[in-house]
């Protein structure tokens, strides 16, 4: 789905879970300016109560101050450790991709598979492991449609790095060549402020160089002629659609100076906590147990509600299914 500089409407912006993953954003400030929240309860205390909320308000400051030490340490800890992890996801990549093999089978699975050892000798790597890992996490599943999954069958690695120049971390999904879109790697972003809590400036994602007609994140739509009508030729039109690929089309922060009211603010902000949610999904549960994942060994138990369904024309309009790679129209980009 194209995202319109212009709309802040959840249409244009893109189609998302509705998690509450409790991060909070740069619109932050926005809704409280336009609410009117202005910190005033302390003044309106008692005095006596007044002089104890202050001094639990030091408290908490010398707890930020410890907190914040933590979580230097933490940092570079993890960066540490990243480094240790490397080396895994380099052997993981090898053999899924099927650039190298494994040495010999366990001797209970060579035993089982004896009489198909040559059909298996055939297959390279492992196929549809990326695609199979993430349709079972229910987060990334919902996102995941039917035409989605033969583009991602093409998708050889997930990996992510931390970014320190802007503050934020980095998604790298690296593609084969495939019918669907030029390029073969695609990016998403997320931009943080650091202050007490990570704070979510903003994120951005690689345009996709879709392939004539293989727009998975645009339908094309075909309206019936009523009986009777002159003009019998169909009406067709291209609509945005529900895709997993519309994550790399995030939704636009409007600028400092630019109005925007208070429920697209929310909107919006609903739109970016979800979008934040499938990144850190991705990033913290896929990536590191990416094979648990394909194998069913771990479950998913995060808890969702139902996404409204978007897009219907009405009982007047109509899937066009002749190309189920997606648009017709040049302009599906």
């Amino acid at each position: 789905m194209t995202t319109n500089s212009d709309s802040l409407s959840v249409a244009d912006l893109g189609q998302a879970i509705p998690d509450r993953a409790g991060m909070v954003n740069t619109l932050k400030d926005k809704l409280q300016n336009l609410a009117g929240q202005q910190s005033s309860i302390v003044d309106s205390l008692d005095p006596v109560v007044k002089n104890r909320v202050v001094v639990l308000q030091e408290i908490q400051a010398q707890y930020n101050e410890v907190e914040k030490k933590f979580l230097e340490e933490k940092a570079a800890l993890e960066a540490r450790y990243q480094k240790l992890y490397e080396p895994f996801y380099s052997k993981r990549f090898e053999i899924v991709n099927g650039i190298k093999d494994v040495e010999g089978l366990p001797e209970e699975t060579g035993k089982a598979d004896a009489s198909v050892e040559h059909k298996e000798e055939a297959v390279k790597g492992v196929p549809d492991f990326w695609l199979n890992a993430m349709k079972a996490n229910d987060i990334l599943a919902f996102q995941i449609t039917q035409r989605d999954e033969e583009a991602l069958k093409y998708l050889k690695d997930i990996r992510w790095s931390k970014m320190e120049e802007p503050k934020g971390f980095k998604l790298e999904f690296l593609f084969d060549t495939n019918p669907f879109f030029k390029n073969t790697l695609l990016t998403k972003e997320y931009h943080m402020i650091e202050e007490e809590e990570p704070v979510l400036e903003r994120a951005v994602g690689t345009e996709i160089e879709w392939n004539a007609g293989k727009n998975l994140t645009q339908k094309l739509m075909r309206k019936k002629v009523k009986k009777g009508a002159k003009n019998v030729k169909p009406i067709t039109k291209t609509e945005p659609c529900e895709s997993f690929f519309n994550f790399f089309a995030p939704p636009r922060v409007p600028d400092d100076d630019e109005e925007i009211d208070h429920d697209k603010a929310e909107e919006l902000q609903d739109i970016m906590e979800q979008d934040y949610a499938i990144g850190s999904t991705i990033r913290d549960k896929i990536i590191p147990r990416a094979v648990s994942w394909y194998t069913g060994e771990l479950e998913d138990t995060e808890i969702y509600e139902d996404a409204d369904e978007s897009g219907d024309l009405g009982d007047e309009e109509e899937d066009d299914d002749d190309d189920e790679g997606g648009s017709d129209s040049d302009d599906a980009k």
